[in-house]
């Protein structure tokens, strides 16, 4: 009661004072020490119900004066106020009938001394590192502090001071603790100018956001997919579909198809080809020995990575220094060091996830009752669904943003981007067999099973 303002505490009273006459009929709410008239009749409980008193107390106060209802808060009173107030009463008493707004902080707060601002500042500096903690936690290790440096007797604020000062000295604590240390990295010198296609190729894996159904058993399960994106024409060079979390060799094989011209597939029709920029079109499904579908292929200069098991591992790193690639790991906690990927992955979910049957959503909280449930496609369905979008739609669409800057105001695509571009520095490879031997792995086995009478075990390298 003490947090109320000068002269509420009377209005509060005089609310209580209607609120026990709404329910026991008697402004004292006491039947034996009865005000001369009560219980009035349209408040008598012997007569009325609890609802019918209800009523009659909001006609009774409305039909006050506005100007005298509005001195003594009575003003705006509905059946739901007087409910709110019987709540309030039974949980705080006499306080619960008091307006949130006289009991609103105006800013003011007991000045903080130098003891309990050095105890503030330490355990800030404390904290620094650790998991976060709660406002009640800081709490109690301020108390702490200060009990061992200044002894018991020193008086600390309450816990929603210690929090409101937090807050302003320091700001709110929303963001995670691994995402907060960012700024303190250390700042890297120049950076990356992509001026041509293949100079650096993005590579990142997500959860697939639809169910699709795998081919043994035919159930809905998730899927991987993993993208390598040219960040210059912001073209989808290749992808890759795991059920289970792709491996170094899946990398490994997605930058061996970045090299290698598309195949036309049979439900591909002739808008679906596209002659590669600077040489005939028959030559380069003569070099391919295939009719070559409209995405770009080329040798990666860098390959940019984030910092995941699959992309660090020892023979993902192997293939990228055989097929003469630089290795530009993304910075930790550095999102625009990869961004453009990241940005294709929302793109793709929007312009086609998100239309197909079993679409689970971005995260658990956004997903439907059964996804599963639905007539999902198959994994070799996907496939072909993912790689004729891209062909047909991604590389086609126009890139706003992405203007190259010898034409700002035209209208391009990864296409047209391609073409447009300068690839003196990204030559068409030759993939051909060895470029196979060289993404996958090579290991040891035996020749055969060996007994007591047989020879030593003969090894042989396969790959």
């Amino acid at each position: 009661m003490a947090d109320l303002p000068p002269g509420k505490l009377e209005l509060v009273r005089l609310r209580m004072a209607h609120l026990l006459e709404v329910g026991t009929g008697f402004r004292s709410g006491n039947p034996e020490d009865p005000r001369p008239g009560e219980p009035r009749p349209c408040y008598d409980p012997a007569t009325t119900t609890l609802t019918e008193r209800r009523w009659a107390k909001v006609a009774e106060l409305a039909a006050m004066d506005r100007q005298e209802a509005q001195l003594l808060g009575l003003d705006r009173v509905g059946y739901r106020t007087l409910i709110r107030w019987e709540r309030g009463r039974e949980r705080s008493g006499l306080i619960g009938c008091a307006d949130d707004r006289w009991l609103r902080p105006g800013g003011r707060r007991p000045s903080i001394g130098p003891e309990i601002r050095e105890a503030i500042f330490a355990v800030h500096a404390e904290l620094q590192g650790r998991s976060r903690v709660g406002m009640a936690t800081r709490t109690r290790l301020i108390h702490q502090y200060v009990r061992e440096t200044y002894g018991p007797d020193l008086h600390v604020p309450s816990y929603n001071t210690l929090r409101q000062v937090w807050h302003e000295w320091f700001g709110p604590s929303g963001s995670r603790p691994r995402n907060l240390g960012a700024a303190d990295l250390p700042v890297r010198s120049g950076h990356v100018l992509v001026d041509r296609p293949g100079q650096v190729v993005a590579l990142d894996t997500t959860v697939l956001p639809a169910m699709v159904r795998e081919g043994v058993f035919g159930e809905p399960v998730r899927a991987h997919l993993t993208l390598a994106l040219d960040v210059f024409t912001h073209s989808l060079c290749a992808f890759r579909l795991t059920l289970v979390s792709d491996t170094a060799v899946d990398a490994a094989m997605m930058l061996r198809d970045v090299m290698l011209p598309l195949p036309m597939r049979p439900e591909w029709g002739p808008e679906m080809e596209w002659p590669y920029p600077g040489l005939p079109s028959a030559l380069v499904a003569e070099f391919a020995g295939h009719p070559v579908a409209g995405l770009p292929f080329f040798s990666p200069e860098t390959v940019t990575t984030d910092h995941g098991s699959v992309y660090r591992n020892h023979h993902l790193v192997e293939v990228e220094r055989k097929l003469g690639c630089n290795i530009l790991p993304a910075r930790a906690l550095r999102p625009p060091d990869k961004h453009a990927v990241e940005r294709a992955f929302g793109a793709i979910r929007t312009m086609l996830f998100e239309h197909l049957p079993g679409y689970t959503g971005v995260d658990a909280a956004d997903r439907g009752a059964a996804p599963e449930d639905e007539e999902v496609l198959t994994l070799e369905e996907m496939e072909h669904l993912v790689a004729t979008w891209i062909v047909g739609i991604w590389q086609r669409r126009h890139l706003g943003e992405y203007a190259p800057a010898w034409d700002v105001g035209g209208s391009h695509s990864p296409n047209t981007l391609f073409a447009g571009a300068d690839r003196s520095g990204a030559a068409a490879a030759a993939a051909g067999p060895l470029l196979r031997a060289a993404a996958v792995p090579s290991h040891l086995r035996a020749a055969g099973a060996r007994s007591e009478d047989q020879g030593p075990l003969v090894l042989r390298r396969r790959a």
